[in-house]
């Protein structure tokens, strides 16, 4: 049950290896097992920050674990890496949401 939703007005090329990787990330991150990370990737978006040069939104949502003062810089700069993105050209939501109002496998964790 962590989510990151990442969308991006830059086209990726190998999706399902970014997809694997960032999920990977996301779960050391937040120390949830890497079996309960969904990803979604809407690349090639179109999106407008400053200027129209690639940009990134992502939005991270979980029950707990976030940590965003120390999250947000090794997910800045893995779009950097893996995209090419300026870390300047990210903005990332971290939503901390409540056990009651996720549910999975038909109940909620809460």
């Amino acid at each position: 049950m962590p989510y990151i939703n990442v969308s991006t007005s830059a086209k990726i090329e190998d999706k399902k290896k970014l997809l694997e990787e960032i999920s990977i990330l996301v779960s050391a991150l937040t120390n949830k097992s890497k079996r309960f990370v969904m990803a979604k990737l809407d690349d090639n978006s179109e999106m407008y920050f400053e200027d129209e040069s690639p940009c990134c939104f992502l939005e991270i949502k979980s029950i707990g674990s976030l940590n965003p003062s120390e999250m947000a810089k090794p997910i800045s700069d893995f779009v950097f890496e893996k995209m090419g993105i300026p870390i300047d050209k990210v903005y990332i939501s971290f939503v901390d949401v409540p056990a009651s109002m996720w549910a999975w496998n038909g109940r909620t964790f809460g």
